[in-house]
């Protein structure tokens, strides 16, 4: 009888371990999985750690191994080798995720570079680098896992820029990038809504990040090919802007914040303008307008001012609509 109970008892304890289990590997089945590119710093490490402490799974996209190491040590979190611009590391990190069964609920493709030089002078070579990054690297991406996406109608979050609502000198290669990331982001929403599929762009203006760090190598190679410049001036105007010390610049926490929302919001925008202050919202915001003005100005057909404000005043009133549906 002594022993029949020890049998019942182990039997009970086997079951109950096997019950929980099961309730953890369910758990770890349905918890939902979001990749984000060049996650090893900067605002792409800040979005990462932002979504895992929300207890999101993050596949944390770097190069390094030391990086992947740092980012693996994290909870909710797992460092995938991802060069944007390596096509064997995104096919490997597809079938990574694919055979860890986690849902795939969305991508922030935040990978990208800046560099900077006059659009008479800067070579093609160097124009393709950044292309191949900030351009390429999301549709490579967003390529890639759409398969995925499509059948968990998930997210996929671009990470722009004020420079790319406006360009002016010296910015022409990253603007360049930029504009085709807004590009980018309008057909891909449009495509991949039939499938519930959501795209958001995020425009942040100047935070602190280390993309100057990694502009500084190369720049070098830059100004070397630019001995007999023109700009000289400008060069030396853009000195000031592109420290690599960005400590002085406003947190990043708002950019990651805004990723949060495109990637869980019942309502997602299709962008999201983010910046520190009062005066770089203006700067963006203005950028629009003129661009407006001066689309409308000098033609047969030019909208007369007052119907140009009518059909403002009625987008406004379409974006308030939106805005009360929301908060109900």
């Amino acid at each position: 009888m002594h022993s029949s109970k020890i049998i019942t008892v182990v039997v009970l304890f086997f079951l109950i371990s096997v019950s929980h289990i099961a309730q953890a590997d369910d758990t770890s089945s349905s918890q939902k999985a979001v990749l984000v590119t060049g996650a090893s710093s900067g605002i792409g490490k800040r979005i990462a750690e932002t979504l895992a402490k929300r207890g999101v799974f993050v596949y944390a996209g770097a190069r390094k191994e030391k990086d992947l190491e740092a980012l693996n040590q994290q909870k909710n979190m797992q460092g995938v080798r991802l060069d944007v611009t390596v096509p064997d590391d995104i096919t490997a990190a597809v079938e990574m995720i694919q055979q860890q069964g986690k849902h795939l609920h969305g991508i922030v493709n935040n990978a990208g570079v800046f560099a900077y030089a006059p659009m008479i002078e800067v070579s093609e070579r160097d124009l393709a680098f950044q292309f191949n990054v900030n351009v390429y690297g999301p549709y490579r991406i967003s390529k890639a896992f759409a398969p995925l996406l499509i059948k968990n109608q998930g997210r996929i979050v671009n990470i722009g820029s004020i420079a790319g609502l406006r360009s002016t000198k010296m910015f022409g290669p990253y603007s360049m990038s930029k504009f085709a990331v807004e590009a980018m982001t309008e057909a891909m929403a449009a495509e991949l809504a039939k499938f519930d599929v959501s795209v958001s762009v995020i425009e942040p203006g100047n935070f602190n990040s280390n993309i100057m760090q990694n502009m500084k190598k190369r720049q070098a190679a830059l100004k070397q090919s630019a001995v007999a410049t023109l700009f000289a001036d400008e060069y030396q105007s853009m000195q000031g802007f592109t420290k690599t010390d960005r400590s002085a610049h406003a947190d990043p926490q708002p950019v990651a914040d805004a990723v949060v929302e495109a990637l869980f919001s019942t309502q997602p925008k299709l962008r999201y303008l983010v910046t520190p202050n009062a005066g770089e919202t203006r700067y963006a915001i203005s950028s629009v307008i003129q661009k407006l003005v001066q689309i409308n100005q000098g033609h047969q057909y030019t909208i007369a001012d007052a119907d140009l404000i009518a059909m403002l005043e009625a987008e406004l009133k379409k974006a308030s609509a939106v805005k009360a549906n929301e908060g109900n």
